[in-house]
């Protein structure tokens, strides 16, 4: 089941700000951050210029995965592997609201999210 109305505008609130503070604005040409939802997913991206690409090609490397469990009513927080394989976040792989969940990325305890 995908997100009602309310749940996407609080998600686009929420992540979407999340993404806008991330990256200081005199570096944004150069190193940017962006998400996308898809059914009860929600993936970020680190967004930069494409590397030898030609001048505006950028590259989307996602590098977070909340997947939201209606039934349980908890955020699932996943990492990608070097491998290209999403893991559980282990310090914290559960989350009661989106907004937890981000915190937990800011913290990212074992450098799994920004080195």
């Amino acid at each position: 089941m995908a997100f009602s109305i309310e749940q996407l505008g609080d998600i686009d609130y929420l992540v979407g700000r999340w993404c806008l503070l991330l990256a200081p604005l005199e570096i944004k040409k150069d190193l940017d951050y962006d998400y996308e939802i898809d059914g009860q997913a929600v993936s970020v991206f680190e967004v930069r210029p494409l590397w030898r690409g030609k001048p505006g090609e950028l590259t989307r490397r996602p590098f977070v995965k909340f997947r939201y469990i209606q039934s349980e009513a908890l955020w699932h927080i996943y990492w990608m592997r070097a491998s290209g394989k999403w893991q559980a976040y282990e310090p914290n792989p559960i989350s009661k609201d989106l907004n937890e969940a981000l915190q937990v990325i800011d913290a990212d305890q074992y450098g799994c999210f920004f080195g």
